[in-house]
């Protein structure tokens, strides 16, 4: 079953994308179990989960490139696929990576896949792609063949692409894929910008930070099905705090530390201090100033002290039971 982070559904007319009881299988096999997704308008949406766990799938489901078994779609306020006609020409999309013509220039396959989108003005065609492509930092490789573009300017490309004309929903499938860090930070800074705009982004990833970074609003899949959803805030808030004490007194530390009633440990073996104690910070009964002049008291020596807010990455591992990439 479903499990969505406890908060106040937003009205229809709010929401960019909306599913109900969504379902995809494939034969015997269940790809997408009953998901029910929320994407508020104007938010930056992150659509989280391990390789495998449903996320592309879902989206295709979307966009209407794959029927869904079972269940409802709602894109833009209008019902999938239905709503086809009218509601693709307001999506931009980037799914399951960018193809293009290896011996055309990048703005010359711009301008072919504007040429088939009989919606794309003629007259304002290269001025439009010259416009995406700067955005995307791809004005200096216009005139160069693709077959000599990197993985991560073929991707920029793609994007270059979803943004040809005005779009009130962008819906970007893994979009920094074989970005350098610069690349990823450019990438993360047009997302930002086109939310300022008021156009929703929804962002599939397996990065948590990228989508700490970006997002405003997740949904985390598991194994076909939603295991929660809401905002990044709420996400983290269901987590609890926890103390961090660096000292070389680790031994004195974890008896004052269970003297107070708390619960300490060390820290983990992949910690690179050693000389680190940890402990879970449950409810407010303990002010960090008392848990620290408790330990100077018991001759502690301190070399540092932090309150750790819940991390998204222990949220989703207890979530999915699985292990998410958090660097690029």
């Amino acid at each position: 079953m479903t499990s969505v982070t406890p908060e106040l559904t937003p009205p229809a007319q709010s929401l960019a994308i909306e599913s109900r009881s969504l379902t995809k299988r494939f034969g015997r096999q269940t790809a997408v179990n009953g998901i029910d997704l929320t994407v508020p308008r104007g938010s930056v949406f992150g659509f989280l989960g391990p390789n495998g766990s449903g996320k592309t799938t879902t989206i295709r489901m979307l966009l209407a490139l794959s029927q869904a078994t079972s269940g409802t779609i709602t894109v833009l306020g209008q019902s999938m696929p239905a709503g086809l006609h009218e509601v693709l020409p307001r999506v931009g999309a980037l799914v399951e990576g960018p193809a293009f013509y290896p011996f055309l220039s990048g703005a010359a396959n711009l301008r072919r896949l504007d040429t088939a989108d009989r919606h794309a003005p003629g007259q304002t065609r290269r001025a439009r792609v010259h416009l995406a492509l700067e955005r995307v930092g791809l004005t200096h490789a216009a005139d160069k063949k693709v077959q000599a573009y990197s993985l991560g300017m073929k991707q920029r490309l793609g994007i270059a692409n979803a943004l040809l004309l005005p779009r009130e929903l962008l819906i970007l499938d893994e979009p920094t894929n074989g970005l350098d860090p610069q690349g990823t930070r450019e990438v993360r800074s047009l997302v930002r910008s086109l939310a300022a705009e008021g156009t929703t982004v929804f962002v599939s990833s397996h990065l948590l930070a990228e989508v700490e970074q970006m997002c405003t609003h997740a949904a985390v899949m598991s194994a076909g099905s939603i295991v929660a959803q809401g905002t990044l805030a709420a996400l983290r808030a269901v987590g609890e705090a926890r103390i961090r004490v660096r000292t070389p007194d680790t031994a004195g530390a974890l008896r004052v530390l269970t003297h107070l009633g708390l619960e300490p440990t060390r820290a983990p073996l992949d910690d690179p201090d050693p000389n680190v104690v940890v402990a879970p910070l449950v409810g407010d009964s303990w002010l960090p100033e008392a848990i620290v002049t408790a330990l100077v008291a018991g001759g502690v020596r301190i070399r540092g002290f932090a309150i750790e807010d819940p991390s998204l990455e222990e949220r989703f591992v207890a979530l999915t039971g699985e292990g998410f990439d958090v660097v690029q």
